[in-house]
């Protein structure tokens, strides 16, 4: 019994001096590889820890407030950040390391970033300025560049936007700041659709206005107040150049639904009455001979 108890001793000063073995230096303490080790557990554990706290943050104490959900995730993620800055610091401070030793290694890392890492560091300022300024939020409908599509997410250096065929695009964060950016819902919850439709000339102006009034009135996805509107924009070579004018409140997220449903009903009106769409046309010259 004694012999395996000074064995396991044995075992366990063996252990210990492998970990006291030194890496390298920084300034005047002595890196070994428990340090490494210790610092390494330590910020994983930080990391699960500050996402757990930042959901609770979330989801269960400012859930109680009158907080949008967009502000709820700009808190918590701003809590985390901050945390995670604090704890950091804390962990290295433990270790023994001289953090005055990091103002060199921040120079030399800002410098790195103001060739290397710009991009990075322009999306990482932009995810703070949408943070404070938000001028978007998660659930918001926008259109910016080319990508349509629902904001299911906005993380410090990106955000996903989820189109209509349930594909996640990753937009960087610089695009919302430095591009223009129609968002369908910012303001309030409802939006005006316009549906253009020609009509050939010598069409009865009264009976296009009164049938489009009834395509607007009759679909249930338009509101009733701010009611339907009907214009007519232009007299062209073309025809009688009309535009319905109709607000929707449930269909915001759907634009194409809306518009094919109005189209349809449109078409269906016209042929029931005798109102003829207007069709391109074209003068054709002949040549004798």
């Amino acid at each position: 019994m004694l012999t395996t108890m000074n064995q396991l001793k044995q075992l366990i000063a063996q252990i210990q001096q492998l970990f006291d073995i030194d890496l390298f230096q920084l300034g005047e303490a002595p890196v070994t590889l428990w340090i490494v080790l210790y610092v390494l557990v330590l910020a994983l554990l930080f990391l699960y820890l500050t996402a757990r706290l930042r959901d609770w943050v979330v989801r269960r104490l400012l859930a109680r407030t009158n907080m949008e959900l967009g502000v709820r995730e700009a808190t918590g993620t701003i809590v985390r950040y901050v945390i995670l800055v604090i704890g950091f610091a804390i962990i290295l401070q433990t270790t023994g390391i001289d953090l005055t030793l990091f103002n060199v290694l921040a120079g030399t890392l800002g410098l790195g970033l103001g060739f290397g890492l710009q991009n990075i560091v322009n999306n990482f300022v932009s995810g703070l300025i949408l943070l404070f300024e938000r001028p978007i939020k998660l659930g918001d409908r926008i259109e910016v560049g080319n990508v349509h599509g629902c904001v299911v997410r906005i993380g410090i250096r990106s955000a996903t936007v989820l189109t209509n065929d349930n594909i996640a695009i990753i937009v960087p964060n610089l695009k919302f700041i430095t591009e223009n950016i129609v968002n369908w819902s910012h303001v309030e919850g409802k939006v005006r659709f316009r549906v253009p439709v020609t009509v050939v000339m010598g069409t009865d102006v009264g009976l296009v206005e009164r049938l489009l009034l009834e395509v607007g009135d009759e679909e249930p996805a338009v509101l009733k107040d701010p009611a339907p509107g009907v214009r007519l924009l232009h007299l062209s070579d073309r025809g009688l150049e009309f535009e319905l004018r109709a607000w929707s409140q449930s269909l915001i997220q759907r634009r194409g639904l809306i518009t094919s449903k109005l189209n349809v009903r449109i078409y269906e009106k016209f042929n029931a009455h005798g109102v003829e769409i207007a069709r391109p046309r074209y003068d054709i010259f002949t040549r004798d001979g």
